[in-house]
């Protein structure tokens, strides 16, 4: 399946496209060359685009964009670990290849809503990336196969643990960059 393809049918039928997602090899290696690779830098380019546009600067809106999606790619990786782990605990099966299909292809909404970036005053449309949520909890349920009661509470389990771990990562970009940083753009 094309980019395109896979980006339509995770957004507009995600309950019939984990199946076949599934069936699909789970190496890391193909997923994030293929797919997480491109579809997560539409944020990061859109955002420094915006920057631009808005007259920010183009060194600072460069160096925020990589960071970010540097931290991203990595997050991807952290998010099927925390999948993979809390798998057991909610009675699911401990899969780390189906684990990192579910965090390659859960973010794709909030990625493709990164688009809005491109103008400053619609990033706060971004919003629309909550999608992401729905499909996370797709994924598990499709592919970690937790039992009916449980799906629900290991989906929450694992967002919870993506809040700290994304809390961590965007102190790191705060230290980075300071609390100033976009004014400085």
């Amino acid at each position: 399946m094309n980019l395109v393809e896979r980006v339509k049918a995770i957004l507009l039928q995600p309950k019939s496209e984990w199946p076949m997602i599934e069936r699909e090899s789970g190496d890391a290696g193909y997923l994030f060359t293929n797919y997480v690779c491109i579809v997560s830098a539409i944020p990061a380019v859109c955002s420094f685009i915006g920057t631009v546009i808005a007259g920010l600067g183009i060194v600072g809106g460069l160096m925020y964009a990589v960071v970010t999606y540097v931290l991203g790619l990595v997050g991807v990786f952290v998010m099927a670990y925390v999948i993979d782990f809390l798998a057991g605990t909610f009675n699911g099966q401990k899969n780390l290849d189906n684990a990192m299909k579910v965090s390659a292809y859960a973010p794709t909404a909030a990625w493709v809503a990164g688009v809005l970036n491109i103008i400053p005053a619609l990033s706060i449309l971004g919003i629309l990336g909550l999608y992401s949520v729905y499909l996370l909890h797709t994924g598990i349920v499709a592919l970690m196969k937790p039992p009916e009661g449980k799906a629900i509470i290991y989906t929450i389990a694992v967002i919870v643990c993506l809040f700290v771990v994304y809390l961590v990562v965007f102190s790191i970009i705060g230290a980075l960059f300071g609390i100033g940083m976009m004014s400085r753009m």
